[in-house]
């Protein structure tokens, strides 16, 4: 009973390397990190020394759905990268796509209701409250130049 070993596995529109073992392969898909990957495998009891390539088209199918919807298979609400969402108060987890859609809206409201975070993206600032003097300069230099010290 030897099984194809499948060099290339797809998980939600993403094409990942079946050499990798399972819980590293599983970071490839977006919004999925190594934490969420070895809860995912530990609970589906899956080995985690195993490579992708390896696994049935049965596993790959539990690992898909248990992405889907990480809740449905006992992971907890903390381990979620999207809890009570502002649209529906639900508990999600996106991926791939929708993960960058939501992040585009979310960063879209802010702008429209002019929140201060709002008004940093408009204008291309840090907005988590770095440092601006000397770090984040874009398309511009200022500073010393040599030239400049040495005619002094």
């Amino acid at each position: 009973m030897s099984r194809e070993f499948n060099y290339i596995v797809r998980l939600h529109g993403t094409n990942i390397d079946g050499t990798k073992l399972v819980p590293y392969a599983l970071t490839d898909v977006k919004g999925v990190g190594v934490r969420l990957a070895r809860a995912i495998v530990k609970q589906l009891d899956l080995d985690a020394t195993e490579r992708l390539g390896n696994i049935g088209d049965a596993d790959v199918k539990k690992l898909e759905t248990a992405i889907d919807d990480p809740a449905s298979i006992g992971l907890p609400t903390w381990m979620l990268n999207r809890r009570k969402d502002p649209m529906t108060g639900d508990d999600l987890h996106m991926i791939a796509a929708d993960l960058d859609l939501r992040n585009r809206d979310d960063i879209d409201l802010m702008k429209e209701t002019r929140s201060w975070k709002g008004e940093r993206h408009t204008r291309g600032l840090k907005v988590r409250g770095q440092r601006t003097k000397t770090t984040g300069r874009t398309g511009r230099s200022v500073g010393v130049s040599r030239k400049q010290v040495q005619n002094r």
